[in-house]
């Protein structure tokens, strides 16, 4: 089994939905770390799990310095509904996404 791992880094804002009183309803950004896990049996014709360029391409290309509430649609932007967002985008050999929004907050998505 062949794994890579592509971290990024975002600067973006976005603002919560959510069913109790938080400061997080408020708009407000993060410096936002994200490490992409893929896995692939074997490699592609090309030596590659998958290109780290078409994983910067497909998330940081879209989220940074952007609102993800208007990239994300109906999804209430979330660390850990983000973190499955990524992985939907990156398709079946993306496993695993850990999304840090902050020194001590972390979100992980495993499929």
């Amino acid at each position: 089994m062949f794994t890579v791992i592509k971290k990024l880094e975002i600067s973006a804002s976005h603002q919560l939905s959510l069913s109790y009183r938080s400061k997080c309803e408020n708009l407000h950004g993060h410096n936002w770390i994200i490490h992409v896990y893929a896995q692939a049996e074997e490699l592609d014709e090309n030596g590659m799990v998958i290109d780290f360029g078409h994983i910067k391409e497909a998330i940081h290309g879209r989220l940074d310095h952007k609102h993800i509430n208007n990239i994300l649609g109906d999804i209430n932007p979330t660390a850990e509904n983000m973190a499955k967002w990524i992985a939907d985008e990156l398709g079946e050999k993306c496993v695993k996404v850990v999304v840090q929004e902050s020194e001590g907050n972390v979100a992980i998505y495993e499929r």
